[in-house]
């Protein structure tokens, strides 16, 4: 029986969770300081040392006075009268239960507020965490750990809701029991959050105890964060002749954007400015370190360096952002900017921002007006919203806002036209209904048709490929390999292209993936790596072994994961120690992320692939003491113990996740996978239910349940559960191959056909089905 086959080679085993250890998405994603000051202990190698902002201000007083007060000088501060906004005047706050009292005790800042055994306790604020619209408050724990609250201070002015203390879960029950409980590990301040407050941070993880010796140079977000290590500067400065006077780079990387003088219109007639020359991508990248949803890979960054270099950037796919690239999750910035024209046309973040305050560049249109002709852009005719009003301001339209944080507004700075045609296609918001908000994107596309005609909608936009490749599962593929090779699309978009072929890609990809390795752009050889993760050792050696030794170390690191599992004798001799130098960057990476449970899941995974499998249920089990409510570290410990044989533990494993995790999806289906084989059909099938039911959406599970109920001999139930399957998930490959093979055995010819057509445009190129084809409609 066919159907049977399928299942058999289904529960050989289950496929290993990857998990990006990009932060937790909601408001979690923000506190927590430390302590010792560590830039005057940098290793001697090192070619320059961190002076600090006081050393700076000795040359630089009017960059210095700007800085002061700003939100990156006031990222992280101590406790004090002068930096604590909130209400600590036995102020209350009440939620599920709970009553946290803010009060002072002498000098110190104070909260009684229930502990990790839900109990009430006094706790001590020693650090202030951001400062507008919120300010948060970290709190010191055994071990070097310093914890955020989440209740949070509302900083704005009473007339627009603030000064009030608020949670940043308001619909979300958050107890002692709860991994996202404030002295859980996902408030842990060294965790998500230091990196980007502090300058010169080291997180100082030991695994081995648990406990953290965090350091930093200066507490705040200082001139050395963006310009790198001072110390060579200095010596230049000081220097009236060689080798420092004649340094071109005066001892630093330039930040410069020119923004003043670098953008001019052509002619009267213009209605854009143009760069003179391209700005330095220093600048920039500088920025991105920060302000991107990303997981870091080393600390000690090069200023300038493509992000990609010491970070791992998050692509622009579900849940972080909409079909369409916008924003959803909390992503911060870059991620949106790469997409936009503005940054395909050479703008910079200090074209439009003053780095040292913060503070934009102009006020209101005035800004957008210094490179789109006011004449053209800022009048009815073209915004067709009464002058004044907030219709007429650019970011309205073209940056959108929404708030994280529960109060946070921030704007889309993927700088987009408003596309409410996209909207009534993929689901996607857009502008006009995010003000119109008792309107539909139907009357929003029509009054954009009276405006400016029709052509509007005929625009291209990527938004339909990355759509299609979410939900059209391998028919996508032709449409998302031309994406990512088109060299008019950002290269975020080419990268999130190709990471989404990544499940569908063959050996008829090869060609293509090849060329995308050769890519420009690092995130597109990143993902374009991810392309032969399924291809035999072979293809996998001769295609990523060069990009070993890539420039870029995120390139590297990603080469060596894929290549992790292939013995020395078929890697050529002259590609081994590049492989052996970017497997210890990419443990290195590893180790940074060894206090979240993911990271100790892709550490596990590793091992695993390296056939250490000890190592890999270690990693895996430290994963779960770090998060009891992590799925992903169950399956994959279940699944590294039935590699060696162990299935009664990986069973023991699986029932221990549902009981903390009754309601978990994935843990059913491991669950029904592991009784499968264990022969244990129809407990199996409760588990595939169960699975199929929690995870409505799954079309892998829908699938699953339909074949272990076609095992138990009822192949019309699993007929009935496959066609409506067919229905939620039209482009499953699985689902309707089972349809084909079930229809082949009853007898219907039509509907094997009807399946085999459907099957056959989703692969056109497969002589198997093309010789079916012809059998079933020859009889």
């Amino acid at each position: 029986m066919v159907a049977g086959l399928v299942l058999a080679t289904l529960i050989a085993g289950v496929t290993l969770f990857f998990v990006s250890s990009s932060p937790v998405p909601g408001p979690a994603s923000s506190p927590s300081p430390g302590p010792v000051a560590a830039y005057d202990t940098a290793p001697s190698n090192v070619p320059a040392n961190y002076v600090g902002a006081e050393t700076c201000k000795t040359c630089h007083e009017s960059e210095f006075k700007a800085w002061s007060g700003s939100h990156h000088q006031l990222a992280m501060q101590e406790a004090t009268a002068t930096s604590v906004l909130g209400d600590f005047a036995n102020a209350k706050f009440r939620k599920d239960g709970v009553e946290s009292t803010f009060f002072k005790r002498g000098d110190r800042f104070m909260v009684r507020t229930d502990g990790p055994d839900g109990k009430l306790t006094d706790y001590e604020v020693t650090y202030t965490f951001g400062l507008y619209p919120l300010q948060q408050y970290l709190i010191p724990f055994p071990g070097g750990r310093y914890q955020a609250l989440p209740i949070a201070w509302d900083a704005r002015p009473k007339s627009e809701g603030g000064q009030r203390w608020f949670h940043l879960y308001p619909k979300q029950k958050t107890d002692y029991t709860d991994s996202l409980h404030w002295t859980g590990v996902y408030h842990n301040w060294a965790l998500q959050c230091a990196e980007c407050h502090s300058t010169n941070l080291h997180k100082g993880y030991d695994a081995a105890s648990q406990t953290y010796k965090t350091t930093f140079s200066e507490i705040n977000v200082a001139c050395e964060t963006c310009h790198g290590p001072a110390s060579t500067h200095v010596d230049w400065a000081k220097q009236a002749k060689p080798p420092y006077g004649a340094r071109a780079d005066k001892g630093l990387p330039s930040l410069q954007s020119r923004w003043k003088e670098a953008w001019t219109f052509p002619n009267e007639q213009a209605r854009f400015a143009v760069r003179d020359k391209p700005a330095a991508p220093a600048g920039m990248n500088s920025c991105a370190a920060c302000h991107a949803r990303r997981s870091t890979l080393s600390e000690d960054r090069t200023p300038g360096a493509p992000l990609e270099d010491s970070h791992r950037l998050a692509m622009l796919t579900a849940p972080n952002y909409h079909a369409d690239g916008q924003q959803r999750e909390e992503v911060y910035v870059w991620g949106s900017f790469l997409q936009s024209k503005m940054h395909q046309n050479g703008v910079t973040c200090m074209d439009c921002h003053e780095p040292h305050s913060q503070k934009l560049r102009a006020e209101g249109n005035a800004l957008c007006t210094r490179c789109h002709a006011a004449t053209e852009f800022d009048v009815p005719k073209h915004h067709h919203h009464t002058a004044g009003d907030k219709g007429a301001r650019c970011v309205t339209c073209h940056m959108p806002t929404q708030n994280y944080m529960v109060i946070h507004a921030r704007q889309d700075h993927s700088l987009r036209i408003p596309r409410p045609d996209l909207s009534m296609k993929l689901g996607s918001p857009n502008a006009c209904t995010q003000c119109h908000t008792d309107k539909k994107p139907q009357w929003a596309a029509s009054a954009m048709d009276q405006w400016y005609g029709k052509s509007w909608r005929e625009r291209p936009h990527y938004g339909n490929t990355l759509h299609a490749g979410e939900t059209q599962g391998v028919r996508a593929l032709p449409g998302l390999l031309e994406l990512a090779a088109s060299p008019t699309a950002p290269a975020i978009v080419r990268a999130t292209a190709a990471t989404l072929a990544q499940p569908h890609a063959n050996p008829d990809s090869l060609p293509a993936v090849r060329a995308l390795l050769q890519d420009a752009d690092p995130s597109v050889r990143i993902a374009a790596l991810g392309m032969i993760a399924r291809a035999d050792p072979a293809n996998r050696v001769l295609s990523g072994g060069p990009l070993l030794a890539d420039p870029v170390r995120g390139v590297r690191i990603e080469a060596a994961r894929l290549l992790a599992d292939i013995p020395d004798t078929q890697i050529p001799e002259g590609k081994r120690t590049a492989r052996a130098a970017a497997l210890q960057e990419y443990e290195h990476a590893l180790a940074l992320e060894a206090d979240w449970p993911s990271g100790q899941v892709n550490l596990g995974n590793l091992r695993l692939q390296q056939g250490r499998g000890d190592e890999a249920i270690a990693a895996f089990e430290r994963a779960i003491a770090l998060d009891t409510g992590f799925p992903g570290a169950y399956v994959n410990l279940a699944d590294a113990l039935r590699q060696l044989g162990r299935e009664p533990d990986a069973e023991k494993v699986l029932r221990q996740g549902l009981t903390a995790l009754p309601r978990d999806a994935d843990l059913h289906h491991s669950l029904g996978l592991l009784l499968t084989r264990k022969g244990d059909k129809m407990a199996a099938l409760n588990e595939f239910v169960e699975a199929a039911k929690l995870a409505p959406d799954n079309a892998r599970y829908a699938y699953v349940h339909a074949i272990a109920v076609d095992s138990a001999g009822k192949r019309a139930q699993a007929l009935t559960l496959l066609r409506s399957a067919n229905k939620r998930h039209p482009n499953d490959l699985d689902i309707l191959s089972a349809l084909l093979s079930i229809s082949r055995e009853t007898g219907d010819r039509q509907a094997a056909l009807r399946y085999a057509k459907q099957i056959a445009e989703m692969l056109p190129d497969n002589p198997n089905l093309s010789r079916l084809i012809a059998e079933l409609e020859a009889k």
